[in-house]
């Protein structure tokens, strides 16, 4: 699923094809995603300038004078600009068409998204409002993350997912940033001393930005605005590579299930 990269690299890649511009119209031709597609998306979005495209976690906020747009791209949603030329193919559910004859254009195979009206403050929104920090944004800091830490027994992998520790540390940026801090995955998240969790941040920052740079990880879904994959996966180094060898040490890559959830890493540079 499109994660905070990929959400990061969509921002990047709509803006300026939308910010500043008047909605002329929106076409829903399936309001059944997640949830149902909010009606104001079509009464209230018409004739409205579009003020501001901001992300949080793996949301994107497009923000109006009456109220805020919120967008969640599910499984396999995405987002580009085209035309209202191009015909909608059938997976392309929503457009909204700016007065310029730009379109954007919401795709979503497995209809996991979202796209819901807010008028208050999108940080009070139900969805938004217990999310932590950024990883990015100096909240995100060696104090709270030890003092946030000290507390679970559950393994640091699954610590480091929880979207109320931080936001966008995915399941394949986890896998790469443990491997990067030398951590083993089911280790206790109390257990890890703050000398190695003040790598392990640092990995976590290092891995997000070289993925946003980057363009994303594409994996089976995910194309950016432009309509190109991202090229993350190229430089995965654990994610993926179940018995193939590590590029450390040549020995072979483990895969083991935390949560649900695959999780790799090499048994010799991670403890």
């Amino acid at each position: 699923m499109p994660e905070l990269p990929e959400v990061e690299t969509t921002r990047r890649g709509i803006t300026p094809h939308i910010q500043g511009h008047t909605i002329a119209r929106v076409i829903v031709r399936n309001a059944r995603l997640r949830w149902p597609v909010s009606p104001e998306v079509t009464s209230k979005l018409p004739s409205q300038v579009i003020t501001g495209v901001e992300r949080r976690a793996k949301y994107l906020f497009i923000h109006t004078a009456i109220g805020s747009l919120i967008i969640h791209l599910g499984m396999s949603g995405s987002l580009r600009v085209t035309t209202t030329d191009e015909p909608p193919e059938k997976h392309d559910h929503i457009d909204i068409i700016m007065d310029d004859g730009n379109c954007l254009r919401y795709r979503d195979p497995r209809r996991f998204g979202c796209f819901l009206w807010t008028e208050q403050p999108t940080e009070h929104h139900k969805l938004i409002q217990h999310l932590g920090p950024e990883p990015f944004n100096k909240a995100f800091n060696l104090n709270y993350f030890h003092a946030q830490a000290k507390t679970k027994k559950t393994s640091i992998k699954q610590f480091i997912i929880d979207g109320k520790i931080v936001v966008g540390v995915g399941n394949i940026y986890a896998s790469e940033a443990l491997f990067l801090s030398g951590i083993h995955p089911k280790r206790a998240a109390n257990k890890v001393s703050k000398k190695r969790l003040s790598t392990l941040l640092e990995s976590i920052k290092k891995i997000l930005a070289l993925a946003i740079e980057q363009g994303g990880t594409t994996l089976k879904d995910f194309v950016n605005s432009e309509g190109k994959p991202g090229y993350f996966q190229q430089t995965l180094s654990v994610y993926g590579r179940a018995g193939k060898e590590c590029f450390n040490c040549e020995s072979r890559i483990k895969q083991i299930t935390l949560g649900q959830r695959s999780t790799f890493y090499c048994p010799r540079c991670q403890h």
